[in-house]
């Protein structure tokens, strides 16, 4: 077939990284254009300063940067955005007024009703909302949003221990990688040697997205922190739930949940949304990162505490799963879903 044409806007920063590292090889979708800001406007994409673990795609690497313009922005199947949220806020409705797709990773929206925060295995149900977002705005277009990080990471095996179990209250204490505030967003004297108990506006992303997500008013009490590790968010939680459990029934209902993007062998789908791992000093960062090429979240220290008391540890890739390959994978279920493909 064809490749669908991709745009990615706020290309240069990590999560605009991380889209075009995943998109460049993506069996459906082909880059056919990056823009950023006026900083960047102009430059070869090879000279923004490549900062992943890979090699720069060859096929981008030659491409000159757009000004961010809307006007400039061509009739495209997808707009990826990795916008700073208040940029966002006036860029993407005009995008999706003008009749573009737009999945985005930026906060602007995530709580509006009629808007999908979505993690492709755990509500794809959520699409059904574009059709009452068509309808109540006048857009031509849409648009998706991918939850927060640490949300995105903690809800993976909150659904299906809510499906078999139920939950009333939900404790988690969050250590958050330091890519997760962006390339220059904690200063190295900050977080060298230390851990920092606060990140401005986190707890109450974890508390109303996973409420919005799971249609749930479960309590939830969120601590986050920001650690010294490059990539990988690690989650403490500790559940109650409204039935009593098995922990060995918990982790077999872990390790066989599975939703539609897995079903339908999407692209970027790992084959485990959620791996469960025995071992008790797992999961690590440097070892569980990249579970499934990143787009699975892995479970340890599964522990019975009391009676409907169960604790675990669960980790994930924080600009893969939690933001730019959740994004990818919702377009992909979405183009699914509407029949386009």
């Amino acid at each position: 077939m064809d490749k669908l044409k991709a745009y990615i806007i706020g290309a240069t920063g990590l999560v605009g990284q991380r889209y075009v590292q995943l998109l460049a090889e993506h069996p459906w979708f082909e880059i056919v254009g990056l823009a950023a800001s006026q900083r960047s406007a102009g430059k070869k994409y090879r000279e923004v300063g490549w900062v992943l673990e890979t090699p720069m795609p060859k096929s981008v690497a030659e491409m000159a940067i757009d000004q961010l313009d809307l006007d400039r922005i061509p009739k495209v199947d997808v707009v990826f955005s990795a916008l700073p949220s208040e940029v966002a806020a006036r860029v993407e409705p005009e995008l999706a007024k003008r009749g573009l797709l737009v999945v985005s990773n930026s906060s602007n929206m995530r709580l509006d009703p009629d808007v999908p925060l979505l993690i492709p295995e755990v509500n794809p149900e959520d699409l059904d909302l574009l059709k009452v977002q068509r309808e109540r705005r006048g857009w031509a277009g849409a648009v998706i949003k991918k939850p927060n990080c640490s949300t995105t990471i903690l809800d993976l095996p909150l659904k299906p221990i809510m499906d078999e179990y139920g939950i009333e209250r939900v404790h988690v204490v969050t250590m958050q990688a330091v890519t997760g505030a962006g390339y220059s967003g904690v200063p190295s004297v900050a977080i060298i040697d230390n851990l920092i108990p606060y990140i401005k506006g986190e707890e109450e992303k974890i508390v109303n997205e996973t409420k919005k997500i799971l249609k749930s008013n479960m309590e939830i009490y969120a601590t986050t922190t920001r650690v010294p590790v490059l990539d990988g968010h690690t989650e403490v939680a500790y559940v109650d739930t409204t039935r009593d459990f098995d922990v060995d029934a918990v982790a077999e209902a872990l390790a066989k949940f599975r939703g539609p993007p897995q079903e339908m062998k999407l692209p970027t789908a790992p084959p485990s949304p959620i791996v469960v791992e025995k071992a008790v000093d797992r999961p690590q960062p440097r070892l569980d990162r990249m579970a499934g090429n990143g787009m699975s979240v892995v479970v340890g220290r599964l522990r019975r505490l009391g009676p409907r008391k169960l604790a675990f540890v669960v980790l994930g890739h924080n600009t893969i799963r939690g933001a730019a390959g959740n994004a990818i994978l919702a377009a992909e279920l979405y183009l699914k879903w509407s029949g386009a493909l």
